[in-house]
């Protein structure tokens, strides 16, 4: 749903990170240089950019008054 404060696997902070991410992808930029410009080496905290999905969206639109 939200990007996780710090991975699950290492413990490293890594939410601070997500805006920058989600902005230089989306203008085109290839997904292995950010990571690499950022300073997520490991393959843990790659796995959780390159695998979320922002649904906090979706869910909001079930949410009962």
């Amino acid at each position: 749903m939200i990007i996780p404060i710090r991975c699950f696997s290492c413990g490293k902070p890594i939410a601070h990170l997500w805006e920058e991410f989600l902005e230089r992808t989306q203008k085109g930029e290839n997904k292995k240089d950010v990571l690499d410009d950022l300073g997520l080496e490991r393959y843990c905290c790659r796995a959780l950019f390159l695998g979320h999905v922002d649904l906090i969206d979706t869910a909001g639109e079930f949410k009962k008054f």
